[in-house]
């Protein structure tokens, strides 16, 4: 029987709250949860503010894994069976409010809740069909395309105060800070940032206003009719060697079938 004096559990209330074995914590855009390396001891649920994933490879190189965005677990690899130290550095993108919960704290609650298991099993079935997509972005895309996936990711998790008509303000964020998260250069940024204004996808002066419906178009093909002119315009960037090898390689395929 049911002790009726006990309080039914409710995983939002645990996220939102400071506890036995989990704490608040408040970081400042640029600020690490933790580094590459580090001890593997507490899982972040993150409330509020963007976050992203980087890790640096023995040359020195920086690559960004994903970005993070509230309602996202980071650090989730510290509940496997065997923690290990962090194979990424977690750092705020811009200030960010998340609850910090203990190793031991957060695999007791999935065993006994039923109801938060629930909930982290549908958070990182999320979290894996986003890394399969990012993957795909980086194998088959071009870093304009990679920028605008970024803006939209940014941009659909906005808060509903920011929001004005179909467009979307998104956190301040440089465009050095967006190079890092595309793997581009800022100059690049730049000009495909003026591009998408010009288009009519984005508009910025001091913060970013993203055009939420216009950027499905680009990141998921979505063309067809009058869309195919404007999606046309963005491949006009491609380098002309790169159409010069496609009309060979299909010259070659009519020559010799």
């Amino acid at each position: 029987m049911k002790n009726l004096g006990q309080t039914a559990f409710d995983p939002e209330t645990y996220l939102a709250t400071a506890g036995l074995g989990r704490k608040i914590v408040r970081l400042m855009e640029g600020q690490v949860f933790f580094s590459q390396g580090s001890r593997c001891d507490s899982i972040f649920y993150l409330q509020m503010g963007r976050a992203k994933l980087t890790v640096v490879s023995s040359a020195g190189k920086e690559a960004t894994i994903t970005v993070f965005t509230g309602g996202d677990f980071i650090g989730d690899a510290c509940i496997a069976a065997v923690a290990g130290p962090h194979l990424a550095t977690a750092t705020a993108v811009t200030a960010c409010i998340a609850l910090e919960v203990e190793r031991e704290e957060m695999i007791r609650v999935l065993h006994e809740q039923s109801a938060f298991s629930d909930l982290f099993i549908a958070a990182l079935l999320i979290r894996s069909m986003r890394t399969q997509a990012d993957l795909i972005d980086q194998l088959f895309n071009s870093s304009e395309k990679r920028l605008a996936r970024v803006l939209l990711l940014m941009a659909e998790f906005g808060k509903p105060g920011e929001v004005v008509d179909e467009k979307t303000l998104i956190p301040p964020i440089t465009q050095q800070a967006l190079a890092e998260m595309v793997g581009t250069t800022r100059s690049r940024v730049s000009l495909f940032m003026n591009r998408f204004r010009k288009l009519g996808y984005i508009e910025y002066k001091e913060r970013i206003y993203v055009h939420k419906a216009l950027l499905n178009v680009i990141l998921h093909d979505q063309i067809s009719g009058a869309n195919f002119q404007n999606a046309s315009l963005l491949d006009k960037g491609r380098d002309e060697s790169e159409v010069a090898r496609h009309r060979a390689k299909s010259l070659r395929a009519i020559q010799h079938p």
